[in-house]
C-alpha cells in the first residue's frame, strides 16, 4: 500500500461541514444523497448545532485536506457516523475516527452503541473493532455495543 501522506485526526469545526456532506454522499456502501440526509434532519444547521454543543465531530485529514469523519451523539451514548472517502479507505483512518468517538462517549457511559447493516463491509470493520452484535434489527441491521473496560 502507498504512502498517503500526512493524516491528522482532529476536531471539526463549521468550516467543515460542507466536506462532511461530500464524504457522506461520497461513500458506496449505505450511500445517501443529499436529499435524502434532509428528510432524516440531518442537515447542515444540524451539524452546525451539534459542533457547538460538544466536540462530538472529528475529521480525517490527508495533507491538511478532509477525507473522513465521525460523530458522537453524547446524549444516546451512540457512535452517530463513521466514513471515510473510498480512495482513502484501508490506511488506519476509519480506526482513528472512531477511536475518538469511542473515547468521547466513554468518558460519559459504561456502554456505547451503534447500529448497521448486518451484511455491510462496515459490521466485520466494527467487529474487529471489538464491538458486539446484541440486537438483529429490521430491514438488516444489527445493533451493535461496546463496554468499557
Amino acid at each position: 500500500m502507498e504512502c498517503i501522506g500526512e493524516k491528522t485526526i482532529r476536531a471539526a469545526t463549521d468550516a467543515d461541514i460542507p466536506a462532511i456532506f461530500d464524504i457522506r454522499t461520497s461513500v458506496k456502501e449505505n450511500h445517501l444523497s443529499h436529499e435524502q440526509l434532509t428528510q432524516m434532519g440531518i442537515t447542515p444547521e444540524a451539524i452546525r448545532q451539534a459542533i457547538s454543543l460538544a466536540p462530538c465531530v472529528w475529521v480525517a485529514e490527508v495533507e491538511g485536506v478532509p477525507v473522513g469523519f465521525s460523530m458522537a451523539d453524547l446524549d444516546d451514548a451512540c457512535v452517530f457516523a463513521a466514513f471515510v472517502l473510498p480512495e482513502y479507505e484501508g490506511y488506519g483512518l476509519g480506526r482513528s475516527l472512531m477511536a475518538h468517538a469511542e473515547a468521547f462517549l466513554f468518558q460519559h457511559h459504561r456502554v456505547i452503541w451503534l447500529e448497521t447493516a448486518a451484511a455491510s463491509r462496515a459490521s466485520g470493520f466494527y467487529r474487529h473493532l471489538g464491538w458486539v452484535p446484541v440486537e438483529d434489527l429490521p430491514e438488516g441491521d444489527v445493533r451493535f455495543e461496546k463496554h468499557l473496560a
